[in-house]
């Protein structure tokens, strides 16, 4: 039985062309995946960070004045290693012996949109 040379010596050039192709278009996919990711993490870094300060900002409100004022008031705080911008929103309720205090925090550079907001209840009612 007579084997042809040219069948058995290995890849020909085309086909390791094609290979090298192939190869450099899955590591840009991969790459890509991977940038993806690390911003996702960087933004959940920065949420988890936001609640955190929300959390705060929320018990230091409860523990000053147990029953707040309604109204608005705002400040900044560095926290996590990043300067924030909060507001903290008391309203009424319906039982007029609690208030709904709402957390919301900012970024510094983007004041419209709050990465993260907290909302907690305080009043007489709810002291144990």
């Amino acid at each position: 039985m007579c084997v042809d040379a040219r069948h058995s010596r290995g890849f020909t050039l085309l086909e390791v062309l094609v290979a090298l192709l192939v190869l450099a278009l899955a590591l840009l996919a991969l790459s890509r995946t991977a940038a993806n990711q690390v911003d996702a993490f960087g933004a959940m870094r920065e949420r988890t960070i936001a609640g955190w300060l929300a959390a705060d900002v929320l018990a230091q409100t409860k523990l000053a004045t147990p029953f707040p004022a309604t109204g608005t008031n705002d400040g900044r705080r560095r926290f996590g290693g990043r300067d924030w911008r909060y507001e903290v929103v008391v309203q009424g309720t319906p039982v007029a012996s609690i208030r709904r205090i709402d957390v919301h925090v900012y970024a510094p550079d983007d004041p419209k949109s709050p990465i993260a907001t907290l909302t907690g209840f305080g009043g007489q009612d709810l002291q144990q």
